[in-house]
């Protein structure tokens, strides 16, 4: 299967090492496409959930797959979010072909196209991180319950759900947080004169135009790769919001592309970053 040539890329709230993480998915979707641009809206690691004894080899494939796609020319963004909060202190960091930062403002053909995570919004986040943590945690658990719900129902011949989008998309809570979510990250950006306003965080992927007396914005969430498996794809001027298929991806020869070179263009060793960031996951305050 040939790589797809993109100009940009955005994924989010991979949660890698977590029990929820599809990273079998990502990493084949990551194969097959060729961004000149990858950006990393936070929560890509998951440093609130992280333990020791759990970070499969599929997680770090994910890790060793993006070190690659820098080695072969592409540039990433790591954005950091709540889940990866603490790489915050290594912001405007760049080694090679990775950038570490909070947000991120390019011009996409002339237009202004405004990059962050977007837990600032989350009130839980700013005023009490105890019940954020237990929130996340409490959601792990209920994946892990939904991954077996699914295996009995595909068991049995029937299709697969997702329990906890059942759950968000029934406690009115929930859906007045994504709602005001998306008002407030709408309203900053046409405050500011921006084209586009481009989030993750809150797991519901989005591509719509919105309308409001005081101007126009195209807002745009890549979602998650816990239950939605989906990215944004910018390409010959136009947004597209991806959604995987493994279906999409099976290659007619069956050929593996070739993985982790050791050095990107610049010559710098791609497992020295590698290693700064597994030495933060398991630093002793992780333990």
């Amino acid at each position: 299967m040939t790589k797809r040539e993109l100009d940009i890329v955005v994924i989010s709230d991979v949660h890698l090492g977590t029990f929820g993480c599809h990273a079998d998915e990502l990493n084949t979707y990551l194969k097959y496409i060729k961004p000149k641009t990858l950006i990393l809206n936070g929560d890509i690691l998951d440093m609130w959930q992280f333990r020791k004894y759990y970070f499969p080899e599929s997680h770090m494939k994910v890790l060793k797959r993006l070190f690659s796609m820098m080695s072969h020319g592409t540039t990433i963004y790591y954005l950091t979010g709540n889940h990866d909060e603490s790489l915050r202190r290594f912001s405007d960091m760049q080694i090679g072909n990775l950038q570490l930062r909070d947000k991120l403002l390019l011009n996409l053909d002339g237009k202004q196209a405004w990059f962050f995570h977007g837990d600032i919004f989350d009130v839980t986040m700013r005023y009490s991180k105890v019940v954020a943590k237990m929130g996340g945690f409490g959601y792990d658990l209920l994946i892990l319950l939904n991954r077996l719900v699914n295996f009995i129902s595909v068991s049995m011949g029937r299709g697969k759900m997702s329990i906890s989008k059942k759950i968000k998309n029934s406690v009115k809570s929930a859906i007045k947080f994504v709602d005001d979510f998306e008002e407030t990250a709408t309203d900053l950006a046409i405050r500011n004169g921006y084209d586009y306003v481009i989030c993750g965080h809150i797991h519901r992927p989005a591509f719509r135009q919105v309308a409001k007396p005081e101007g126009d914005v195209v807002y745009l969430n890549s979602g998650d790769w816990i239950e939605n498996l989906t990215s944004l794809e910018y390409h010959n001027g136009e947004w597209k919001l991806h959604q995987f298929n493994e279906q999409d991806y099976i290659s007619e020869d069956g050929e593996e592309t070739e993985d982790d070179p050791k050095l990107d263009e610049t010559g710098i060793p791609a497992v020295s970053v590698e290693n700064m960031i597994l030495e933060e996951l398991l630093s002793p305050s992780r333990a």
